[in-house]
């Protein structure tokens, strides 16, 4: 018996969650989920993009780079959009976007000729 007037004491004070509390949770939640992905996969990508950037505008005759088709060469000449690679008896022409790693910097005297 006492139970059962104890359960009724219990059932009086439970209460209805605040809807504007709820919401207020939701948005915190979604706000840390968004920052989260910012952080694991926006930020990262960014960041090799402007490395790619930089690798592409630094790039001198001389230099020894790998394409994005795994061919390697060593850079002729440079222009505004393409490349100009020599790799063992061929020369090729390629977009400066498909050089994906510069191998080594070209000596001081390959630079001159």
């Amino acid at each position: 018996m006492i139970w059962n007037h104890f359960n009724l004491l219990l059932a009086d004070t439970v209460t209805q969650p605040n809807p504007t509390a709820e919401t207020v949770k939701m948005i915190g939640t979604m706000a840390v989920m968004g920052a989260a992905l910012y952080f694991i996969m926006i930020r990262p990508q960014q960041k090799k993009a402007k490395e790619h950037q930089a690798l592409l505008s630094s790039l001198k005759p001389g230099d020894k780079v790998v394409t994005s088709g795994g061919i390697v060469g060593v850079v002729i000449s440079v222009k505004d959009k393409n490349v100009s690679i020599r790799s063992a008896d061929s020369k090729f022409e390629v977009l400066k976007s498909a050089v994906t790693e510069l191998s080594e910097r070209g000596s001081e005297t390959t630079e001159s000729k």
